[in-house]
């Protein structure tokens, strides 16, 4: 830790997890639990407790424990007048065991909270240019958060010896991470509205473009922080860096890279054997399609897969399909932040196969001009749209990426470069189809900012070429 963080981190030392506080308790958010349900406490909420074998109620013994002395927990008297009770089972990963509570049914009665999460890559996005970046995560952040009484009695669970009262919030109410984002917004208010505290959940990034700006910001975070009683993780605070694993990514100012941690943790299984573990990892590789180039095309026989209407089976087409979707995961390239003082480059191609775009921009690093991509978009055609000939395909195509990146393209000087030259005619097309017209009508809304240019098939190679650009000795 360089020696300008030792005071501000001596300063608001209260503000760090110890062996002796382990566990923050945040003052004035308390969280409420309402049900959709006139009767309060339905009978489908009692449950009798699992069946537990004896090794997994010795862990059960020892979580709970745990839990009373963190004050999370309470025991509740058996004869108590209004109970709802959820069960308790035991999982193990590598030998070591976890208490997971079953409050499926207490969810199933519960009205959703409707505040809103952040969207990851909006997230991540507003780190573009930032030169340090400093993060934090709260420890065991739902459980440093009150519950009113009302909430109390329907977070009750049950073992074979008693019953338990959750006095703060437990891990898997479906609202928890809606109240904590809530709360956590609460608190830094001014912060976030300055644009340059970043609150995903429970992760807390501070960014800015010079040191000292940072020490201040830093300085503010923790005065809350301590204010508020929560608690953050030494270990987990990344304090000197100019990049950082975030959401499942590899960001800083300039870059932002898929986490080679979280790939390798899911390409070192065994190739999928059912439809539902096939189902979860599309899931996960979507999760990162804006870094592939021709995603759509990729995985279109692996989604097929998905259809309940086809058996599970892995042709040989389909097992080239998911080594090249594991190989392209594994060597996807750094894309670049978008910065937003600097003109776009939309390049798009549409082929019998699917539409497919790459979002550019020419921005300077290490003192040389770079352009290189910013996301990769892509989809399969639909069958009504297969019979369209290659100008209609093309005006489709550019109508579609321009609403796919509308939070890109939004108010921002920008080229749309196509290789079909009858694109360029869409705007003064005099008297156009019933389809040329509703086109004509959505991309006048960019009409302003967009240029709109032709290159030849020849030299039009971004967008089908993107997937083997990277950017060299990227931050």
């Amino acid at each position: 830790m360089k020696e300008e963080l030792i005071e501000p981190s001596l300063k608001y030392k209260y503000a760090f997890a110890t062996d002796k506080e382990p566990l923050g308790a945040i003052i004035g958010h308390e969280v409420d639990i309402i049900l959709n349900v006139e009767r309060l406490y339905p009978p489908l909420l009692r449950r009798l407790a699992y069946p537990e074998i004896p090794r997994a109620r010795e862990a059960l013994e020892v979580h709970i424990e745990e839990l009373m002395d963190l004050g999370v927990l309470r025991k509740v008297g058996l004869n108590e007048l209004e109970e709802v009770t959820t069960t308790i089972i035991i999982t193990w990963n590598n030998g070591k065991s976890r208490m997971v509570e079953d409050f499926r049914a207490l969810n199933n009665y519960t009205i959703p909270e409707r505040y809103p999460i952040p969207r990851i890559h909006e997230t991540l996005t507003q780190l573009s240019q930032a030169k340090l970046i400093k993060s934090m995560d709260s420890l065991k952040g739902f459980q440093q958060h009150f519950l009113t009484d009302n909430a109390k009695k329907l977070l009750r669970i049950i073992v074979h010896w008693g019953i338990y009262e959750y006095l703060r919030m437990p891990f898997g109410i479906k609202d928890a991470p809606f109240h904590y984002q809530r709360m956590l917004n609460t608190i830094f208010p001014e912060e976030v509205s300055e644009a340059w505290l970043i609150i995903y959940i429970y992760d807390i990034i501070v960014c800015s473009e010079i040191w000292e700006s940072q020490l201040t910001k830093l300085e503010r975070v923790l005065h809350k922080i301590v204010q508020v009683n929560m608690k953050i993780t030494l270990k987990k605070c990344h304090f000197e860096y100019s990049k950082l694993k975030a959401l499942g990514h590899v960001v800083s100012g300039l870059s932002l890279g898929i986490d080679k941690n979280k790939v390798a943790a899911v390409l070192l299984k065994l190739m999928t054997q059912t439809k539902k573990e096939m189902q979860s990892f599309l899931g996960f590789a979507g999760y990162y399609r804006q870094h592939i180039k021709d995603f759509a095309r990729i995985a279109k026989f692996l989604y097929k897969i998905c259809d309940q209407q086809t058996a599970y089976e892995m042709t040989e087409e389909r097992v080239k399909a998911y080594e090249e979707l594991n190989n392209v995961l594994t060597n996807a390239p750094f894309i670049l932040m978008t910065y937003w003082k600097l003109p776009l480059k939309l390049y798009i191609d549409a082929c019998g196969e699917g539409l497919g775009s790459a979002l550019n921009q020419k921005q300077i690093i290490n003192d040389k001009p770079v352009e290189g991509p910013i996301c990769f978009i892509s989809r399969q055609i639909h069958p009504t749209e297969a019979i369209y000939g290659v100008s209609q395909m093309d005006c489709l195509f550019l109508v579609w990426a321009l609403k796919k990146l509308h939070y890109y393209l939004d108010g921002t000087l920008f080229d749309a470069i196509t290789d079909c030259n009858a694109v360029k005619c869409l705007l003064s097309m005099k008297t156009p189809n019933r389809n040329m017209l509703r086109w004509q009508i959505a991309i006048q809304e960019y009409g302003g900012n967009m240029t709109l240019a032709h290159k030849s098939g020849n030299i039009h190679k971004n967008a089908d070429g993107l997937s083997k650009w990277a950017l060299a000795n990227t931050p």
